[in-house]
């Protein structure tokens, strides 16, 4: 069974999402670029969440979001539906896209979280040894001088999507948003930060290829492999699954976070076993989820707390 979580109106997460045993079904064509960033922008607007980054690898999506009103997991239901049966029609793939892992949600509690987060997003290209700079990537991405002035555009994709549908416009356009904590006079300075913090990463790939003797992939050569291979990069088995990051150097604010991570799964299931032992009136803490939506649960009142 899987730890309950904290859902909380007003918090940044980055998303991730991998394809079914690394296959890369969103080897980036013209084609899948098109589904994932429409996708985004009609599933973002739906569920009035914001958006600050995104690149969509051949094996797995990164997202970086703000949810203002707590609705996380409708706005995740939808995006990734919506993906899968494109994909599936667009690559003529039997069986599920998506992995059987549970998608990673990790909550982003400070600005240099949101810093560090938004620059590995951006990175990944380079990281994996595909391209030398991340604006290079062919690839749906957020560039980082596009973070709070620039906006996702696409055309309905011909596959999957009903024109006659009202849901589906002809074209969905996305601003991308700065994080909440982040003003317009401080917008050049956060941009900096993240370009500062990816150069950073840049420099790292370079030197590990270099190391190992390779090369980069290139854009032309990404975009050419198979989707129906797999990615056989070695990847660790996955002994943790993180639900905040609050940035390197951030101990103390590490400690508070995972006090915080233990009093709402200790009371959550204090309530949860009154819940099943017939008393309808546990109340369960502020950030419940399925409780509350689909069983009608009470829940505390909930703190907004910002970075």
């Amino acid at each position: 069974m899987s730890q309950p979580r904290d859902i909380a109106p007003g918090a940044t997460y980055l998303i991730t999402r991998r394809a079914l045993r690394r296959h890369l079904l969103f080897r980036p064509d013209a084609a899948i670029t098109q589904l994932i960033v429409y996708a985004l922008a009609v599933s973002a607007r739906r569920y009035n969440i914001e958006v600050h980054a995104l690149c969509a690898m051949s094996s797995h999506l990164h997202l970086v979001v703000t949810d203002p009103n707590g609705v996380l997991p409708r706005f995740l239901q939808f995006f990734h539906r919506i993906v899968a049966l494109g994909t599936k029609v667009l690559r003529t793939w039997e069986g599920p896209v998506w992995d059987h892992d549970a998608t990673s949600v990790v909550r982003l509690l400070t600005h240099a979280a949101v810093v560090e987060k938004i620059a590995y997003v951006l990175a990944n290209p380079v990281a994996a040894g595909l391209v030398r700079h991340a604006h290079e990537w062919p690839g749906a991405k957020v560039d980082v001088g596009e973070i709070g002035r620039g906006e996702l555009r696409a055309t309905r994709p011909s596959a999957y999507f009903d024109p006659e549908n009202p849901r589906w416009p002809e074209q969905a356009t996305l601003p991308l948003a700065l994080p909440p904590a982040i003003e317009q006079d401080s917008a050049d300075g956060f941009r900096g930060a993240v370009a500062a913090e990816l150069a950073r990463h840049e420099a790292q790939a370079h030197a590990e290829v270099a190391r190992q003797g390779l090369r980069f992939l290139g854009t032309e050569e990404a975009s050419k492999v198979s989707p129906y291979e797999r990615a056989t990069s070695f990847e660790a088995l996955r002994d943790r699954n993180p639900t905040f990051a609050v940035g390197r150097g951030q101990g103390g604010a590490w400690r508070i976070a995972a006090t915080a991570v233990r009093t709402f799964r200790a009371s959550y299931r204090a309530a949860l076993e009154r819940w099943r032992a017939g008393v309808r009136s546990a109340v369960f803490p502020a950030g419940t989820w399925w409780m509350r939506i689909f069983h009608g649960a009470s829940v505390t009142d909930a703190v907004l707390t910002t970075m």
